[in-house]
């Protein structure tokens, strides 16, 4: 059971003292550094105003002295966790504002920069490539410089070049791709890398749970969109013109680059395009998407030896 704030005060009065006592916390407090320095940047604070404001004092040295001590933003025990107490006078009263301290405002900017990376069917750590520490052998050296060219100024909405990645499997693509998001994160730009293969599997199912045009849009709005091993996927007509010409086309409108890794290069896709099972070969259809992609990318050839076997 709680106790009384009546038996509360008795254990503090103890025969009587406790104005006595309360005095000498006041002391304390004012004579506690953290709270002088707070006091001496407010030379417009009155004797009445401090008198009155004793407890938002009395929380400002108790929060203040906790960040002293700072356990880590996970443990940290202030009221607001991760954030500061700062002392203002609102009219005519002490009162506290909040800010966030280094810690959590690191922890903010951090989630928002990895929100900026947005993927689909891709391993998260392959978004920890990184131009810096990248095996610049002299086979990919060259395909390499153009990603970084690329991912330093690119300009998504004023220009709509994109890349087009294309190498045998295992030479490192998707590994390059992962340091094209990284970098466009750092420089507040976002991304959406999707494996291609599985997302139009998806989009497949999202017509029967209608998420379908919630999906396509989040992907054809993308201000960088990467799409990981083109050419992979089993084509259909509907995959090719409603959901690949789809993007390709709202990009083409809004000057929104994308970047294709694949195993085919521009000839080879072509003709992965042109046929499917049902429908055999439609040729026309296959160029008017292969134009885009043609006159929205520069082909860039990755040689070197197979990475996942070694």
């Amino acid at each position: 059971m709680m106790r009384t704030i009546q038996s509360a005060f008795n254990q503090w009065d103890d025969g009587g003292n406790l104005d006595k006592k309360l005095e000498q916390a006041k002391s304390e407090l004012l004579k506690d550094p953290i709270v002088q320095k707070a006091l001496i940047k407010k030379p417009e604070l009155t004797e009445e105003t401090l008198e009155q404001g004793l407890i938002k004092l009395f929380e400002y040295q108790k929060e203040r002295h906790h960040c002293e001590q700072c356990p880590g933003l996970e443990k940290c025990p202030n009221m607001m966790q991760g954030y500061q107490p700062e002392l203002v006078i609102s009219r005519g009263h002490l009162d506290l504002t909040y800010h966030a301290c280094s810690l959590k405002a690191h922890e903010v900017e951090r989630r928002k920069r990895n929100d900026l990376i947005k993927s689909l069917y891709i391993p998260r750590e392959i978004f920890e490539a990184d131009f810096q520490t990248i095996d610049f052998d002299g086979e990919r050296a060259d395909a390499i410089a153009e990603a970084i060219e690329f991912a330093g100024n690119v300009n998504p909405g004023e220009d709509p070049m994109g890349l087009y990645l294309y190498g045998r499997f295992g030479v490192g693509k998707t590994y390059i791709v992962g340091a094209i998001a990284n970098q466009l994160m750092k420089r507040g730009v976002e991304t959406f890398t999707v494996y291609t293969p599985d997302f139009f599997t998806e989009m497949k199912n999202s017509i029967g749970n209608g998420t379908f045009q919630e999906k396509l849009n989040s992907v054809k709005k993308a201000k960088v969109l990467i799409l990981d091993d083109i050419g992979a996927e089993t084509m259909s007509p509907w995959v090719r013109d409603e959901v690949l010409g789809s993007i390709l086309q709202h990009r083409m409108f809004e000057k929104l680059p994308t970047v294709f890794t694949s195993n085919y290069n521009y000839e080879g896709l072509e003709k992965h395009l042109m046929y499917s099972d049902k429908s055999g070969t439609e040729e026309l259809k296959a160029l008017r998407i292969m134009e885009r992609i043609r006159h929205y990318t520069k082909l860039i050839t990755i040689e070197g030896k197979n990475r996942r076997q070694t």
